[in-house]
């Protein structure tokens, strides 16, 4: 009888215990960048190192301004990988999908390297202190890597208003100006070199 007892408290626990489980968050990710139209072409080989930037924007969380100095995150979201990474592999392919480079890759895929681009992902939010923004900014050097010399800096800023609110909105609106804001690094940097 005990043993019977014994096995109808485990099922009762384990039932209640299923029933307080959480809903897991959405998961986003960065899409492919739309095909950036270039003038002529390089046998340079870039490498893309992961971007640097603060705590707040260095993890899976999708990052939402309420105020000037205010932080939270977008609700039941997450990226589906920390942003540093996403941005450099989103990068990557838009450098790829232009068909006009020598090659391009990360640390340790053994380029024999002609630039970095040095990148501190400075703003990639949501700004809901008025009508709700994407806003991204992104500081680039393009490093000459054969004499060490920074070649050129340049900071790329992107708004592109939402259009509304809800998590799928504001996730599309980063995914725009993430397009532009990529768009507009690949042709800085392929005009550089």
């Amino acid at each position: 009888m005990n043993g019977m007892r014994t096995s109808l408290l485990a099922a009762l626990v384990a039932a209640l215990l299923g029933g307080c489980t959480a809903v897991p968050p959405d998961t986003f990710e960065l899409s492919s960048p739309a095909d950036v139209t270039v003038r002529g072409a390089t046998r340079a080989q870039i490498l893309i190192p992961e971007p640097t930037a603060i705590k707040t924007l260095d993890n899976d969380k999708i990052v939402v301004k309420t105020a000037p100095y205010a932080v939270e995150y977008l609700a039941q979201s997450q990226w589906s990988d920390r942003l540093p990474r996403m941005v450099q592999l989103r990068l990557l392919q838009a450098f790829e999908n232009t068909g006009r480079i020598g090659a391009v890759g990360v640390p340790g895929q053994g380029l024999a390297i002609d630039y970095q681009l040095v990148m501190e992902i400075r703003r990639f939010e949501i700004d809901v202190a008025g009508p709700a923004t994407a806003r991204i900014e992104i500081s680039v050097k393009a490093l000459n890597d054969r004499n060490g010399t920074v070649r050129s800096t340049k900071i790329f800023t992107v708004a592109v208003p939402t259009g509304g609110a809800g998590n799928d909105t504001y996730v599309a609106a980063l995914n725009r100006a993430f397009d532009r804001i990529s768009g507009e690094i690949v042709v800085w940097t392929l005009g550089l070199i």
